[in-house]
């Protein structure tokens, strides 16, 4: 990695002591473009929506997530893997870019409860599969969540191959996938929390099979032509508190 890059990525490290450690992979970024003027009111106001070179874009993001826990504490049982999809676009708020999140599906009841209570992100519940057969991917899920949450499926088979090379910042591949912070809202209350990897080491991917309404779960129109794909196999994350902007 260039140097100038591990600056610009190091720098992005909070000093204090992260809240959480967890691994991402099996993830398949999947990026259309949008419209800005159909995403605004989904998102509060106090965030711009972020694009590039003037366009914006929404992505379903289908991943599993496993060694998942506190930093200074062993994991909890039956918390430390799971599987999670979720619908997201990009904001920025006093020039700190990160990612809004329509929405979150998981297949962890108390991970949804907990993430909803304490990071005030919308985590639905969900039956959820993920199989791997090689070099391929085959994932579903069915959004199960009470409380007339909106209807969301979403099932997909992709092939992954070769590395690609590493995004340099000012690339589209960039702006989409290193994001170091996400921000929440609750109550007209606006949160942002930090977050820290390594760069992405993204690899080509090939759509086998397609279905969803996760986006179309938000009143959003389905997406015009082919996704946008990268995938990753793995990746360890550290996760820092939400704070109160």
């Amino acid at each position: 990695m260039p140097e100038s890059v591990d600056r610009l990525i190091t720098a992005k490290r909070p000093a204090s002591l992260p809240l959480m450690r967890q691994h991402w992979g099996k993830l398949l970024f999947m990026h259309w473009t949008i419209p800005v003027a159909a995403l605004r009111p989904l998102i509060p106001s106090r965030l711009a929506i972020d694009t590039f070179e003037g366009t914006a874009y929404i992505a379903i993001a289908p991943f599993t997530m496993w060694g998942i826990r506190p930093v200074c504490a062993p994991g909890v049982p039956g918390l430390r893997a799971f599987h999670e999809l979720n619908v997201r676009t990009y904001v920025h708020l006093d020039g700190v870019p990160g990612v809004w999140f329509l929405s979150l599906d998981a297949n962890n009841v108390v991970a949804v409860w907990a993430a909803r209570s304490f990071f005030h992100l919308p985590y639905f519940n969900a039956r959820m599969t993920l199989e791997q057969r090689g070099r391929e991917i085959i994932y579903a899920s069915h959004r199960t969540h009470a409380d007339a949450a909106p209807a969301a499926d979403f099932e997909a088979t992709w092939g992954f191959g070769d590395p690609l090379p590493r995004s340099q910042p000012g690339s589209l591949e960039f702006f989409l996938t290193e994001r170091y912070c996400l921000y929440a809202a609750r109550w007209n209350r606006l949160y942002r929390c930090r977050i820290f990897h390594r760069p992405w080491t993204l690899q080509k991917a090939e759509l086998v099979s397609y279905e969803s309404s996760m986006i179309e779960s938000h009143g959003l129109p389905s997406p015009h032509g082919e996704p946008l794909l990268h995938y990753a196999d793995a990746l360890e994350t550290n996760i820092w508190p939400l704070e109160r902007m």
